[in-house]
């Protein structure tokens, strides 16, 4: 069992900066692949980012690609979601999620979410 617990959200302004992240309680946390989704009001989940187990591979959605930056830190536990040049529409709900396979759609765990609002 895994749980993810995210942290890092608040309120910013349009063009500022928020960097979310997500501390993972699993024992072998190095071999899970992370990822970052987000969920808008009145919208389904979206993916905004994944990393697999090492970092040396990452992946972006074209919405966020050249302005999030997903990063982990195998030692600490941690994975995290750099998010600079903010607009309006990134505002949601942000989740960390985990997976144990290589590659797929599905993840196995979820974290609560933490809530992004970026004012105009």
């Amino acid at each position: 069992q895994v749980q993810l617990v995210e942290s890092g959200g608040g309120l910013v302004q349009a063009g500022g900066s928020l960097r979310l992240s997500c501390a993972a309680s699993a024992r072998t946390f190095s071999s899970y692949r992370m990822a970052w989704f987000r969920q808008a009001p009145g919208k389904e989940r979206e993916f905004v980012a994944a990393i697999n187990w090492s970092g040396s591979h990452t992946s972006y959605a074209d919405s966020v690609k050249g302005r999030f930056t997903i990063s982990r830190d195998n030692a600490k536990n941690m994975v995290y979601l750099q998010m600079n040049s903010l607009k309006p529409e990134d505002t949601a709900v942000y989740y960390c999620a985990a997976d144990s396979h290589l590659y797929g759609t599905n993840w196995e765990y979820w974290g609560q979410g933490t809530q992004v609002t970026v004012s105009s």
